[in-house]
This record gives C-alpha cells, sequence and structure tokens, in this order.
C-alpha cells in the first residue's frame, strides 16, 4: 500500500541526483544534533542531574541523536540510559540552541518533562559518576552555567539564549 509521502519521492535519474547532492552535503557540511531533558519533579520542586565520569559538572541528562532516530527517541533512550526515566507523556521542545563550545555543527534540542517515573535509582557506572534530584534552591555545586541557564529560562522566565 502506497504511503502519502511515496508520492514526494523522486525517482530515477534525479532521485540519484538528490542522494547524491545529499551524500555530498553530509560530507561538506556535517553537523550533529543533541537533546537534554530538564527533568522536574513538581511534588519536591527538584530537578534531575548527572555527573559524568568524563567531563566536569553537573548537567542536564541527554545526548546525541543517533541516525534514523528521532528526537523524541533519543531522549527517551538518553533518559533511560542516564537515569532509569521512562517518559509516562510526551516531553515538551521548550527550545533548539546552538552548541559553540563542542564544535560549529552542535545542536541541542532542550526538552522539559514534567511527567515520568523512575525505575529505580540510577547507581553509579563507567559513564554516569553519580545522578539524582536536586532541589532548585539547592543544586550542587559545580553546575555547568549551560544548566543553570536553562534553569533559569524555564523557571525564572529569563530569555532563551540560542547558545548551548
Amino acid at each position: 500500500m502506497a504511503k502519502p509521502e511515496d508520492a514526494f519521492r523522486q525517482t530515477g535519474w534525479l532521485g540519484l541526483r538528490a542522494r547524491l547532492f545529499h551524500f555530498y552535503f553530509v560530507l561538506r557540511r556535517p553537523m550533529t544534533l543533541g537533546v537534554r531533558g530538564l527533568i522536574h519533579d513538581t511534588a519536591s520542586n527538584s530537578v534531575f542531574l548527572i555527573r559524568h565520569t568524563y567531563v566536569p559538572g553537573w548537567q542536564l541528562p541527554g545526548g546525541g541523536v543517533e541516525v534514523g532516530e528521532t528526537l523524541d527517541d533519543a531522549l527517551a533512550r538518553e533518559l533511560a540510559e542516564e537515569g532509569n526515566i521512562a517518559l509516562t507523556a510526551l516531553p515538551t521542545l521548550k527550545s533548539m540552541h546552538f552548541n559553540r563550545r563542542a564544535s560549529r555543527r552542535d545542536h541541542v534540542g532542550f526538552y522539559v518533562i514534567e511527567r515520568f517515573s523512575q525505575t529505580a535509582p540510577k547507581l553509579p557506572d563507567h559513564e554516569i559518576a553519580e545522578a539524582g534530584f536536586f532541589p532548585l534552591d539547592r543544586l550542587p555545586q559545580g553546575t555547568t552555567p549551560a544548566t543553570l541557564r536553562r534553569i533559569a529560562e524555564v523557571f525564572q522566565g529569563e530569555q532563551p539564549s540560542p547558545y548551548w
């Protein structure tokens, strides 16, 4: 059965040409995409933060979007891996940011999550040194500036920065 989008799919020489151009631009202009989630426990007014084993500071959980993966799927995967957190409702895309500190081509989709469950506390492993919920008025020392900016944008009405 034909899908509606099939009517817009190029075939033959035009399709091959489109795929070759796409391949050229992937090589010429590669771009990376990531996701981060601000998990807010409304009952305790706390947020979930992680500390990696390989970079300093406390930050929001998240990571890279893999080939063939949606942003929502990548977010759900990263939250499960880094915090044993499962989404119980669709997350809200709050903003998009250019992460110029990572590279000249990195962008991050920033989500706010208020409906979730944690299947078990996150124990340390090879990637995550520590993880947990922290009250908004008692964030851990060493919380990264980008994390503090995202928290201020969500809870203090700060204008979202275009930069991570």
